[in-house]
């Protein structure tokens, strides 16, 4: 069954791509946290730690629709058993079962946010075509500039399909998308990552990417992760980011924490 989140008139829906176990120790993971951040960490998110202490990873995609119109959806996932990301996650995708669940159509969605091109974040996108027949792809100018970074089979695989069918859209920045829903350049993770801000008055969700991606950056925001391009950017975007969201007591939509949204506490109790 599906978890929702409503913001204002815009319903966001927690789509599970895959869960699993990572590929390495979290202590490598996080080099820097202590063993007081984990055990904090694992007290406010305790699915995500498998009783012998790993890791426990979930890969989530967020659909964001008002009532029975078009849909954005906010990454696409590891993919099926012959994506770019099957050498390493843990188990192939399920997308399109869990968007039939939510009751989307593929053919629903005009929007896709790559927050990041990381296999884990695109592997939907393109199944020899694009998978979202009439939906753009945007990805930040930055992203695309710094293809060398990602998979080999990137460019061939994603972003010339994407370019050939029409659905590719670059943007620069802070962008409007459509009323309440803001993408903003959160670089760090990777030169060109984004992030998607819902804002409905006081009431606020940000779907994160991999600004963060585990409670213990909850714990301590400073924390980097070691699969960052730039931790000192990335530390950056997390801390400013998280900082004036906490003055709004808003909801983030994480893909890898164990609970898919996470209030973030007023000031007074952080």
């Amino acid at each position: 069954m599906s978890v929702t989140h409503t913001v204002g008139s815009i319903t966001v829906t927690a789509l599970v791509d895959a869960a699993g176990p990572f590929f390495q120790p979290r202590e490598e993971a996080f080099p820097d946290a202590t063993p007081a951040q984990w055990r904090e960490a694992d007290r406010r998110d305790p699915d995500a730690v498998t009783p012998d202490g790993r890791w426990w990873l979930p890969f989530r995609c967020f659909a964001l629709r008002t009532g029975d119109g078009p849909v954005t959806l906010v990454d696409a996932g590891v993919g099926p058993a012959d994506s770019p990301a099957a050498s390493w996650a843990p188990v192939p995708g399920r997308l399109p079962e869990e968007l039939a669940a939510a009751g989307i159509d593929p053919a629903d969605v005009r929007t896709v946010v790559l927050t990041h091109l990381h296999s884990d974040h695109v592997g939907w996108a393109v199944v020899d075509t694009p998978w979202f027949p009439n939906a753009e792809h945007l990805v930040q100018r930055a992203e695309l500039a710094a293809l060398e970074l990602f998979h080999p089979d990137l460019p061939a695989r994603l972003v010339g399909p994407l370019r050939a069918a029409g659905q590719l859209r670059v943007v620069d920045g802070d962008t409007d998308l459509a009323p309440g829903v803001r993408l903003l350049s959160t670089p760090g993770h990777t030169p060109g990552h984004q992030s998607v801000l819902v804002d409905s008055g006081d009431d606020r969700l940000l779907v994160t990417g991999d600004l963060l991606v585990h409670t213990v950056q909850l714990v301590d925001p400073e924390l980097a992760y070691a699969h960052e391009e730039d931790p000192a950017e990335a530390r950056v975007s997390r801390v400013r980011l998280l900082t004036e969201l906490t003055t709004h007591n808003a909801t983030l939509a994480t893909p890898h924490l164990g609970a898919p949204f996470t209030r973030l506490p007023p000031p007074a109790s952080r």
